[in-house]
């Protein structure tokens, strides 16, 4: 008999973790696409998807098939290979930050000491993407919101950062599991409400959610960077779309709200994914809830807003943080 090829452990488990991610790429993206129109039905005082399934629960797998199987329909001036590039590049990424988020103490594939880092440059693929796409289609409109996507994700990153930065400091580490180990009998939101509050509306900016969605805005640029695109391409944008939501949404759950900790389950070294998920849900559903409340704001509103207020509040939040610590570990 030929001998069994032992594979180390150490590559099985983040090949299996990404294989695993891929498919929760998808499955969330379902899922999210279902509760936003079922929500924003009732936030509209309307029913929502009712068709196709119960109370229209398979409208989304139907519509995937629809725009899998439609013809992909590109203009004649598009810039040939990029065009076709941006929403493979949307996409690509965004299992990757998967391997390194903590669900639980005992689902996290990697515990990179760079975790948090990690996670946010793969997250920020998706403005390249953008910007690859409102400019490789060649048209007036995409350009108007590839070039308003550079200027929005620059200015909000600025204050993810800094708000992300006072964790750190705190925590003396950007391991994720090792910030959500920190927090003992407390959560950080209660220790960093302001950063929490910062990190989470320029989450919304940097994800071009509503009401900060001027990439995309409908009403003045019929659909902004993804004009161009239809049937599948257009499905890629919207898949990362969700996902990115979700890893924003998971970043402050590790951070802020205490990660896998909550009430003691059974077979808490696993099961503690439960209160993970429900946490990055709930702030999914917030994000939702604020994309069908609050009207969309003005471009030069929506870049004041981060360089007069978000960016200043981070940056005295961080000193005051410093300055905290410092205090406290002279004292004890």
């Amino acid at each position: 008999m030929e001998p069994i090829i032992n594979i180390p452990v150490e590559i099985l488990r983040p090949l299996l973790a990404a294989a695993v991610a891929i498919g929760f790429v998808f499955a969330n993206a379902t899922v999210m696409g279902y509760l936003e129109r079922k929500l924003a039905g009732h936030f509209q005082r309307r029913l929502g998807p009712m068709e196709v399934g119960f109370h229209g629960i398979l409208q989304m797998p139907v519509d995937g098939i629809k725009l899998i199987g439609k013809q992909l329909i590109a203009p004649d001036n598009v810039a040939g290979a990029l065009y076709y590039l941006a929403p493979l590049i949307a996409l690509a990424p965004v299992s990757l930050p998967f391997i390194v988020i903590p669900f639980s103490p005992g689902l996290q594939a990697i515990d990179m000491d760079i975790g948090l880092i990690f996670i946010l440059a793969m997250i920020s693929f998706n403005t390249i993407a953008v910007f690859l796409a409102g400019w490789s289609s060649n048209n007036n409109y995409s350009m108007i919101g590839a070039m308003r996507s550079v200027a929005q994700n620059i200015s909000y990153e600025i204050p993810i950062l800094l708000s992300l930065l006072a964790i750190a400091l705190m925590t003396n580490s950007f391991s994720m599991r090792q910030i959500v180990e920190s927090q003992r009998g407390y959560w950080f939101i209660m220790l960093q409400p302001l950063a929490f509050v910062i990190f989470f509306i320029s989450a919304l900016a940097e994800t071009n959610r509503a009401p900060f969605d001027l990439p995309e805005a409908e009403s003045e640029l019929t659909a902004g960077f993804h004009t161009e695109y239809s049937g599948i391409t257009f499905s890629l944008f919207m898949i990362a779309e969700y996902t990115y939501m979700f890893l924003n949404c998971s970043i402050a759950t590790a951070v802020f709200l205490g990660g896998w900790k909550g009430i003691p389950l059974p077979f808490g070294e696993y099961t503690g994914c439960i209160w993970f998920f429900a946490k990055a849900y709930f702030l999914m559903f917030v994000i939702i809830w604020c994309r069908w409340t609050f009207p969309r704001v003005r471009f030069d509103q929506l870049m004041n807003f981060s360089w007069k207020y978000m960016i200043p509040f981070s940056l005295v939040n961080l000193c005051l943080t410093a300055i905290g610590v410092k205090l406290w570990q002279a004292i004890f």
